[in-house]
């Protein structure tokens, strides 16, 4: 049984409701109907039913609950939620409340579906949420900072791809699964920001992606070998958030800074880092920004072949999951499993 499959397994086992907030988008439509045949996980599909149908005419949607925003009888208890949750909180651009009162907050939330998922989320309606195949990234994790927020004890969301080998497998990743953060949100995370990616990727790796994690802390260096302080100093950043990392997580196998050879091919991680129990072995791999990473995790799926799973965030009270508005019938249905997974 491949990865994606044994993913889907254990979500069905679960048995789970996501919402997905784009009924608009016939990619996730077709998806919902995918993920409820399957038995994957129940869904709520933001959106009007006529409207879906017509978007993927032979599609059976009639076991995917289907909530139009406008007539949901819930819609003033999700707005006396969103009134609460921001109560105090000023605009601005206006320099005014955010809501002035409960009919506000309904009125802002009938136009805005990622925030009235995320407000199902919120009230324990739904079990997890996913959105981003028709929205950006900055607007599908607001309503989770906003309402949702942080987890007891964590100070950084942040987000991390499970990177799923081609058929054929790769010689340098033997489970053929390997963890990419933080790839998506954080733009340049400070040291204490980067050793938390470390540790929350590493956490990932292990509850969803079922591997034991070899963390390795990403650089254009190796022990040393190249020096930017001059400029940008993110060797040193790199250096210092492995140290960070390792005194909050003492039992994790974690290293750093590698350049990216020699955190994965044995033969130069012997070479440039003798002595690492990670140089050569790692998998799960964290990038000093999104730079960085953004264009890694890319060129792997897109040149390499590899299947992108993700974003996956990390750090919210509960399950709230990004899409690549690149992504495919298949990776949607890859990422609510994995929310599911998350609860």
């Amino acid at each position: 049984m491949n990865f994606i499959e044994e993913l889907k397994k254990k979500a069905c086992k679960a048995g789970k409701t996501i919402v997905l907030c784009e009924g608009e988008d016939k990619r996730v439509v077709e998806a919902a109907a995918e993920i409820v045949k399957e038995g994957i996980a129940k869904i709520i599909l933001l959106g009007k039913r006529e409207e879906c149908e017509k978007l993927v005419p032979g599609a059976d949607l009639s076991n995917v609950n289907i909530i139009d925003p406008e007539t949901c009888a819930d819609a003033d208890k999700y707005a006396e939620i969103l009134f609460e949750c921001r109560k105090g909180k000023i605009n601005k651009k206006t320099n005014e409340p955010e809501y002035a009162d409960v009919a506000a907050a309904k009125a802002a939330i009938l136009k805005d579906y990622t925030m009235f998922g995320a407000l199902i989320l919120k009230a324990g309606d739904a079990d997890g949420f996913v959105s981003g195949a028709c929205h950006s990234t900055a607007n599908t994790l607001r309503p989770g900072l906003q309402v949702i927020k942080t987890a007891p004890g964590v100070d950084t969301v942040s987000s991390c791809f499970i990177m799923v080998a081609p058929e054929g497998g790769n010689k340098y990743i033997p489970e053929g699964i390997a963890v990419f953060g933080d790839c998506a949100i954080n733009i340049e995370p400070n040291v204490e920001q980067v050793a938390d990616i470390a540790i929350a990727s590493a956490d990932t790796a292990k509850r969803i992606a079922g591997v034991s994690p070899r963390v390795a802390m990403l650089s254009f260096s190796t022990k040393g070998s190249g020096n930017d302080i001059k400029m940008y100093n993110t060797v040193g950043k790199m250096q210092e958030a492995t140290l960070i990392a390792q005194k909050k997580a003492p039992e994790l196998a974690l290293d750093g800074e590698f350049q990216f050879d020699a955190a994965v091919a044995p033969e130069v991680g012997e070479l440039k880092a003798p002595g690492s129990t990670v140089a050569g072995h790692a998998n799960v791999f964290v990038f000093p920004n999104i730079n960085a990473g953004n264009i890694g995790y890319k060129l792997c799926q897109r040149m390499g072949g590899w299947m992108a799973i993700g974003p996956i965030c990390q750090g919210f009270a509960k399950p709230l999951n990004d899409l690549s508005r690149g992504c495919s019938v298949e990776d949607i249905v890859a990422t609510v499993a994995v929310t599911a997974l998350q609860s």
